[in-house]
């Protein structure tokens, strides 16, 4: 038994194409040589999904996280909006209070926060292509 991370990319059609999980990760981290031309200077949407696996092979759907993330004009991740999309995340944390007592004032940036993150980097799927995920997944079986 074991936990996969599958990627799959959204384009413009509605149509779904899965990207191995070690070019994924070299886009994160800025690899130089890790590029995709096809959606240079784009915003992309993407699917984040972790899979259940027993002998390989992949039997039950454990959370699926839908994305976009943007290409600067060579097809890398647009290390700018990256950086703002992080920035934005770090605001979504509930605020710590400094003694720990309860106050009188409500703390309500990271409600906000959470909002314009989900506006601007997270997307809801169709029911047609959360269902073209799930075949690519699972094959004809479902």
């Amino acid at each position: 038994m074991g936990i996969s991370l599958r990627i799959f990319v959204v384009d413009d059609d509605d149509l779904i194409k899965r990207i191995p999980l070690t070019r994924y990760e070299r886009l994160f981290r800025y690899d130089p040589k890790e590029r995709f031309p096809e959606y240079a200077g784009k915003r992309v949407r993407y699917a984040e999904v972790a899979v259940e696996l027993v002998q390989r092979k992949p039997v039950e759907i454990l959370r699926m996280l839908y994305f976009i993330m943007s290409f600067d004009s060579e097809g890398r991740i647009d290390a700018s909006e990256h950086e703002k999309e992080t920035r934005l995340a770090m605001e979504l944390l509930p605020p710590f209070g400094a003694d720990g007592q309860p106050s009188q004032v409500i703390e309500a940036q990271h409600r906000f926060a959470k909002k314009r993150y989900d506006n601007e980097y997270r997307w809801t799927p169709s029911p047609e292509i959360e269902a073209a995920i799930i075949k690519a997944i699972f094959g004809s079986r479902t």
